[in-house]
């Protein structure tokens, strides 16, 4: 059945597959069309020089299921769509490929991830946005600015798509390694006990989101290569090396983030054991008041015995006990201050 057929009970329903916001169409090589409604996708499929892309945002199940009977996707693939949290990945069908990745963001210090979903065939591209926050307006600029390489059809707007994820990859990376840096700025700088609580808060948040960016990043290295390599042979010998390029590009963000992540944890370490030091550090000067108190409470507390003592009945020896207490007092002061104890 197709999509055409559907089209007034779906706007019935109240669902968006006539949006006209995100649909285009290459004709040998060439824009040929764009904003027209979903439901016309099935008329130009019928054209073999025709190439279609078309993006839904939140779409409902039965948005999906007219999809799926349009383009013959297989139900599985439909299935993971409306399953949260998929892990980055390429599924292999008879007639088309299904990819998962993940748009980032990180517009207040945390990490938003956006799920975005792929069908490809031989001549349609389609994408499936968990929500608007991924800006698929800037896919099609990109597009736009290599429409030189339109000709190479499904091959060229799925490269356009796949190279603006991984540079969002890039940017938040970039971001992380300013944040990471900052930390490592304020790390041995005397700091009140709030701050220093801020700080361990901070490496904790940046630690996490490197954690979790790292876990979308990695499973992208089979994502790309496996579109090199399917069976259908999406990517021809002419756009393999942009592929490639990309390819590339993940290894690059994935090294980044691994050695991102293993910087936090060393700055958390450095963080906890220089805390370890001040507290030494306050101990030993606790300890080394304590002792010179102690000495003068000795020796006035041996004066304080109920038994004559030389100079218990005189001034002077009043004054000899006094001058006792400050002479130890000062010996043990310049012996602790000599060895750094205070």
């Amino acid at each position: 059945m197709k999509l055409a057929e559907y089209r007034g009970d779906v706007h019935r329903a109240g669902l968006s597959l006539t949006d006209m916001s995100h649909t285009r169409l290459y004709r040998d090589g060439a824009l040929a069309a764009q904003g027209f409604p979903v439901a016309d996708v099935s008329e130009h499929l019928a054209d073999p020089s025709a190439v279609v892309w078309f993006d839904l945002c939140a779409p409902e199940p039965a948005e999906l299921h007219i999809i799926r009977e349009e383009l013959g996707l297989h139900e599985l693939a439909v299935e993971d769509v409306l399953s949260e949290h998929q892990r980055p990945k390429i599924d292999t069908y008879a007639s088309h490929l299904f990819l998962t990745t993940y748009g980032t963001l990180i517009p207040n210090g945390q990490l938003e991830l956006v799920e975005i979903s792929i069908f490809v065939t031989k001549n349609a591209l389609v994408t499936v946005r968990e929500n608007d926050h991924f800006d698929i307006d800037q896919v099609a600029r990109r597009w736009d600015a290599t429409v030189e390489r339109a000709g190479h059809g499904v091959a060229f707007l799925l490269h356009g798509l796949l190279d603006y994820v991984v540079d969002g990859h890039f940017a938040v990376v970039e971001r992380l390694d300013e944040e990471v840096e900052d930390l490592e700025d304020q790390l041995f700088v005397e700091t009140p006990v709030a701050d220093r609580h801020e700080l361990q808060r901070r490496t904790f948040d940046l630690r996490k989101n490197l954690v979790t960016l790292r876990r979308m990043i990695i499973p992208m290295r089979e994502v790309i290569g496996g579109v090199i390599r399917c069976d259908l042979r999406i990517v021809g010998p002419e756009m393999a090396p942009y592929y490639q390029d990309v390819h590339d590009h993940v290894l690059r963000v994935g090294e980044w983030t691994e050695s991102l992540r293993e910087l936090v944890g060393n700055i958390r370490e450095t963080h906890l054991t220089l805390q370890g030091y001040r507290l030494n550090d306050i101990m030993k000067r606790v300890t080394g008041w304590a002792a010179i108190i102690a000495v003068p409470t000795l020796i006035t507390g041996f004066y304080g015995q109920n038994v004559p003592y030389p100079g218990s009945d005189e001034p002077w020896g009043f004054w000899m006990s006094t001058l006792v207490l400050i002479g130890t007092g000062l010996v043990l002061y310049k012996a602790f201050k000599r060895r750094d104890w205070l």
